[in-house]
């Protein structure tokens, strides 16, 4: 690829040659000598296939091609001076912290690993994890009591200034202790209302999903429930009673996986909403959470490889 051809010290000695309109002086600004600055200049006019100057004037002009590439070219050692000016300020200014605000399903699946890649950085930042349902979190992250936050997108009401970018799909699961009645062989699940069964409550982002989804088992309005987004209740009601949890599959994947909780045989493919990360639109990120959101969209992705459950 052209791009990975390209090297900083080309954008340099093209920007300044376009700049002073001179390769004498370029070299003389770069510290380097001209034979220098020519041959790393044809050099990048090699890799793009393109003459960069018009040569049949006596001074050094842009051609065409060198006034489009110039826009890009100025932008990128822009860029590269700010990230570069971020990071030594970031140093100077010492211990820090980021505010990340985060669905249970996403504290239990994402970010532990996210977390722990982000603590390998070593740039002196304290990651500070805020655990709410998703309407609690836009609305701290809108007040700027967040840096960013890792949720579902809301509704268009509720996404107004903030930016929404989609990192893997999630969908609810359907659950209960590993010996329940309802894995007895033979057992159906038209008993389900014999049972508490754990509901996220109205107004949760998957409250619609649960009721959809006891609708479609027959359940009837004698359903004892309890309405709760708290993983850390469900998880102990769940595993020592015989009510049935229907909750994101990210807050109870590792019981899942340990054996403690089973998923029971209900078809929730139609469940599936997108999981991602939302940020105050056009509002600027620290250092800290810019590294912080890299590590989760890296972990994501192997979500994704995985396969989205």
């Amino acid at each position: 690829m052209i791009e990975n051809r390209i090297k900083h010290r080309h954008l340099s000695s093209f920007v300044e040659v376009a700049r002073l309109k001179s390769i004498g002086k370029a070299a003389v600004s770069l510290s380097i000598s001209q034979p220098a600055v020519s041959k790393t200049i044809r050099e990048l006019e090699e890799i793009l296939g393109v003459e960069l100057f018009d040569r049949s004037h006596r001074s050094v002009v842009l051609s065409y091609y060198g006034e489009v590439f110039l826009r890009f070219a100025g932008a990128s050692i822009a860029a590269l001076r700010q990230g570069v000016e971020s990071v030594e300020l970031a140093l100077k200014q010492g211990a820090s912290i980021v505010r990340v605000g985060a669905l249970a399903s996403a504290s239990s699946r994402v970010l532990p690993e996210a977390v722990t890649r982000f603590l390998g950085s070593s740039v002196g930042t304290t990651p500070q994890i805020i655990t709410a349902d998703n309407v609690a979190i836009l609305n701290q992250l809108r007040a700027g009591e967040l840096d960013f936050a890792l949720g579902r997108m809301g509704s268009p009401a509720s996404m107004v200034g903030l930016a929404f970018e989609h990192l893997y799909s999630e969908r609810v699961a359907v659950v209960a202790r590993r010996e329940h009645p309802l894995f007895a062989q033979g057992a159906g699940l038209g008993r389900l209302s014999d049972y508490v069964v754990l509901v996220p409550p109205s107004g949760s982002i998957i409250h619609d999903h649960a009721v959809e989804l006891l609708i479609r088992l027959a359940v009837g309005p004698q359903l004892r429930r309890i309405d709760t987004v708290s993983t850390v209740f469900g998880r102990a009601f769940a595993t020592t009673t015989d009510a049935i949890w229907i909750a994101h599959y990210g807050e109870v994947v590792g019981d899942i996986a340990a054996g403690t909780l089973r998923e029971l045989p209900v078809d929730t493919s139609d469940t599936f909403g997108p999981l991602g990360l939302i940020v105050r639109s056009g509002a600027p990120l620290t250092l800290g959470a810019e590294l912080m959101m890299a590590a989760i969209r890296e972990v994501a992705g192997e979500v994704r490889a995985e396969g989205e459950r």
